[in-house]
């Protein structure tokens, strides 16, 4: 943003700038100081023009053509107003005119000629020529290239997105030589300007100094005439790094690397010619007359670099490799691999319908893909491990405007998303036209409503939600309650290892004894089950740790856990620091603690099955009741009963969380929403 609108400023204040030189008279010191822009600028743009790959990543090049010309005439305007006016313009132009050329006028017209001769006869011309035939050739290709780009997009070899890239690049190199070939005339007139220039300043010069100034013919000339010499070179210099940019950029080719790269590159694969190079300059050492030492070094040099370069068998057992490697055929449908990852299960599937596609199609608004990678980063923390990437993919099997979600092969979920609708969530939806239909997560009275109608649901206060996140909220409701089951050996491997980095003391304790990694993963699969952040990995380890030398029980390693992470596991559930519990009769409570007992699945509640099942329906029911008041209560009971509670009522409310005092602590407000008892005239 910021270097945006520094061009958007910069530059045309430097334009006008330049055309105020023309007008206002500069002092010296300025007038050096933009001298020295003037080199700098020219050197940069050569560099530039040596290092870019191809002509159009350098497109601003014929606008900065005419800008640098512009500058340079400038200077020449500024700096014969000075050395006119008071014989001296500047440190820089008299140090050309003095020093560069032994103070003689003689060498300095003679440099300048020569430089003249360089740059208009010898660059500019050529440099023209290649930017006119250049510009005919690539309007003369245009249809062509257009048809081939057709004739790709056709062929499904490209995508529409491609397709406009590369029409883009076709008409803006169109563009960039047909303006290089007007742009090549500015640098042929300024080198007709430098000589006009310079021979008015000489003339001028003579005149003032002769006539006005009564000074003698030689002071004259070397007063002003060294100075006008001295201001052509300085302006001349920079003018030939201009036209050596000019050729240079209309004589590149399109590569892949920059002209530096590439002129060693392909030298490096001529050994013999150089072999031959060096031999017959070492030769001329024997010709009489000639000086031996230049000769002979120059030819062993190339020798030299000959040796280091590799051999032509070698370039071609390259060649044919790397032809071979390009050519390899692909993998065979049949083939073990392909077979081997077809056939693999993924653990986590997000099917779509054929016309739900739409949601993933990026061209077309669908931002589902998104959705479903911003999902992952939140359930990681939310739930405190690492989600499998969710495979998306069309199931043509699937019905119209249905989504499937599948669990390791096995579908878990299935919804609806119907193309132009969205869902509206609320209890007064009945004036709303659609389809009625429940939300997929908690069941919510709902309805799907054509898109245009979505003012009129938030009128009569209902919740829209789109499809994108209906699909995502269904996924994440599935992912939590299935977590325990996408955490598999390597995930758990890579946890253990993101511990040890920080607290190696911690994982030598507890891997590989007394705990290996699979009961590790057992004891995290057991608290992701109930919906516990495993987020805190360290204390979690700690807890296990201490646990496993009494005992490698899944349930008592859980419990532990659960003991160290007691606040944090209530803290979740309370609401600004309440939490509502439904609590046991204690004389239930007792009975239940009687009735409790090991066995090799965990502890159980030996009670008969028509006390279980009525324990459960009216731990249900307590909990409904407490729901309609509007909180959300959670189980409390002693320790030992809170595993066996838990498996006893999860078929019938799996969303009641089961706590034990002792995970309680003390720093939450506790709330009575309900006692659960059992009546023993039921009972009987």
């Amino acid at each position: 943003m910021r270097s945006n609108r520094l061009g958007q400023v910069a530059i045309p204040a430097g334009i006008v700038a330049i055309v105020v030189m023309m007008v206002v008279p500069l002092p010296s010191v300025v007038l050096d100081m933009l001298l020295a822009v003037n080199l700098t600028f020219s050197v940069l743009v050569l560099l530039v023009a040596l290092n870019v790959k191809r002509p159009l990543d350098f497109r601003v090049f014929p606008s900065l053509l005419l800008i640098a010309t512009l500058f340079r005439l400038a200077l020449n305007v500024s700096a014969t107003r000075l050395v006119l006016l008071d014989g001296f313009a500047g440190k820089v132009i008299d140090a050309f005119g003095h020093f560069v050329v032994g103070g003689s006028i003689v060498v300095g017209l003679v440099i300048f000629v020569i430089l003249v001769v360089i740059q208009f006869v010898v660059i500019t011309n050529g440099a023209g020529r290649v930017a006119e035939v250049a510009a005919r050739f690539t309007l003369d290709a245009m249809p062509g290239k257009q048809m081939a780009i057709d004739a790709d997009l056709n062929s499904g070899l490209i995508d529409e997105d491609e397709a406009r890239r590369r029409r883009a690049d076709v008409s803006a190199e169109a563009d960039f030589y047909g303006a290089m070939d007007g742009a090549s005339k500015f640098v042929k007139g300024d080198a007709i300007a430098a000589i006009v220039i310079t021979l008015v300043n000489l003339v001028g010069g003579l005149v003032i100094g002769v006539v006005q100034n009564k000074q003698a013919f030689g002071d004259a000339v070397s007063t002003y005439s060294l100075l006008s010499v001295g201001d052509g070179l300085v302006s001349q210099i920079p003018a030939l790094l201009m036209s050596m940019s000019t050729g240079l950029i209309v004589t590149r080719a399109t590569t892949e690397r920059a002209m530096g790269s590439d002129l060693v590159h392909q030298f490096g694969q001529q050994r013999q010619p150089i072999q031959l190079a060096g031999a017959a300059v070492m030769c001329l050492a024997v010709i009489p007359g000639l000086p031996k030492l230049p000769f002979l070094l120059v030819g062993g040099a190339a020798l030299l670099i000959a040796r280091q370069l590799p051999r032509p068998e070698e370039q071609e057992a390259a060649k044919a490799s790397a032809a071979a490697a390009a050519a390899a055929p692909a993998p065979s449908q049949d083939s073990p691999e392909v077979l081997a990852h077809d056939i693999r299960v993924e653990p986590l599937e997000l099917e779509l319908a054929y016309d739900l596609i739409g949601l993933v199609d990026a061209s077309a608004g669908g931002d589902l893909l998104d959705r479903v990678k911003a999902l992952r980063r939140k359930l990681a923390h939310e739930l405190g491990i690492v989600i499998p990437l969710v495979r998306t993919r069309d199931n043509i099997d699937l019905p119209p405007h249905t989504y499937a979600v599948r669990l390791h092969g096995v579908e878990v979920a299935r919804g609806e998303a119907p193309a132009g609708m969205v869902l509206a969530i609320g209890d007064h939806l009945a004036a709303l036209e659609g389809t009625p239909t429940r939300e997929p997560v908690f069941g919510l009275e709902a309805k799907w409503v054509p898109v245009h109608q979505r003012g009129r649901a938030e009128q009569v206060d209902a919740t829209v939600v789109d499809r994108s996140s209906v699909v995502t909220t269904h996924l994440a409701e599935m992912v939590r309650q299935h977590a325990h089951q996408l955490l598999g050996r390597e995930d758990v491997k890579l946890l253990v290892e993101a511990v040890r980095t920080t607290h190696p003391a911690v994982v030598e304790e507890m891997t590989p004894s007394p705990l290996a990694l699979g009961e590790v993963q057992r004891c995290l699969q057991g608290l992701l089950a109930e919906g516990v952040c495993i987020r805190d990995l360290v204390r979690i380890f700690e807890a296990v740790s201490l646990r496993a030398r009494v005992s490698t029980d899944p349930d008592g390693l859980v419990e532990a856990a659960r003991l160290a992470l007691g606040p944090a596991i209530a803290a979740s559930h309370a609401v600004n620091g309440e939490l509502h519990v439904l609590t046991f009769d204690p004389r239930l409570e007792q009975r239940l603690l009687e009735s409790l007992r090991s066995g090799e699945g965990g502890s159980q509640l030996l009670v008969d099955p028509y006390f279980a099942e009525r324990l459960a329906t009216e731990a249900v029911r307590v909990s409904q009741v407490a729901e309609q008041t509007g909180v959300q209560p959670v189980l409390v009971c002693a320790q030992p009963l809170r595993r066996a509670v838990r498996r006893l009522i999860e078929p019938g409310a799996p969303q009641l969380a089961v706590l034990a005092y002792s995970e309680l602590g003390g720093h939450l407000r506790l709330t009575t929403a309900g006692v659960v008892d059992v009546v023993e005239s039921a009972v009987a």
